[in-house]
């Protein structure tokens, strides 16, 4: 007889949406506060550079030209940060879901810090050949934060899906 406990082998599981959406969305709430405590505490830039660069995905790059508060930019930038947050919530949910990676939280914290760097690397080295002005961004603090997101949707996932089993 075979044991197959904590097995990480692909099995036809839904992940819960409504978890992984929330889960997103927190871990995205994280992020933009590192992002601004960081901006402000160790940078000599305003706090709102991140805002506009994020806004500039939708609004191009004439958005970079200020670095002033503009409640448009700050709602666009926190809507957009939201919803790839939300998205990327319901990614992580996707490959943990199926392949058992929330059996524990040293497995789950683990595939959320791999997703955070997949995050980082898709982000910093991949869609900067379309948002340029991310380039500038790489760098340690960012990668920091991008593992904190992943592991910070994670465990909000596994916490809020073990609550409704």
């Amino acid at each position: 007889m075979e044991l197959h406990m904590n097995s990480h082998r692909w099995e036809h599981r839904m992940p819960d949406w409504p978890a992984a959406a929330v889960s997103g969305f927190v871990a995205g709430a994280v992020l933009m506060v590192l992002e601004l405590l960081w901006s402000t505490m160790t940078m000599d830039t305003s706090p709102w550079v991140t805002s506009h660069m994020i806004a500039a995905i939708v609004l191009g790059p004439d958005t970079l030209q200020s670095a002033d508060f503009s409640v448009t930019v700050i709602a666009l930038a926190l809507a957009t940060h939201y919803v790839l947050g939300i998205v990327f919530g319901m990614v992580l949910a996707a490959i943990i879901a199926p392949f058992h990676f929330d059996s524990s939280a040293g497995m789950v914290l683990l595939t959320g810090a791999v997703f955070g760097l997949v995050i980082y690397l898709l982000n910093f080295y991949g869609m900067v050949l379309f948002f340029p002005w991310f380039a500038g961004m790489r760098g340690w603090a960012t990668l920091a934060a991008h593992l904190i997101f992943g592991m910070a949707a994670a465990v909000m996932y596994w916490k809020l899906e073990r609550e409704r089993q």
